[in-house]
């Protein structure tokens, strides 16, 4: 069997943590700070854990984990 592919855009976006769960930064930080309230721009440092959910979609383009 040939190899799977991982996907180049989830492989730059999204990492493993060691129990399996999908970590990735935080949303809506990109622009546009100056209207987003203190707390909204302390609460979206980091990273964040997906959703299972979301997890599952993500899991399927990087099939080597």
């Amino acid at each position: 069997m040939p190899k799977l592919k991982t996907k180049s855009s989830v492989k730059k976006r999204f990492s493993l943590t060691a129990s399996g769960k999908v970590r990735a930064n935080q949303a809506g930080k990109q622009h546009g700070m100056i209207k987003r309230t203190q707390k909204q721009i302390r609460n979206q440092r980091g990273t964040t854990i997906l959703a299972d959910q979301d997890a599952r979609i993500v899991k399927k383009f990087m099939p080597y984990g």
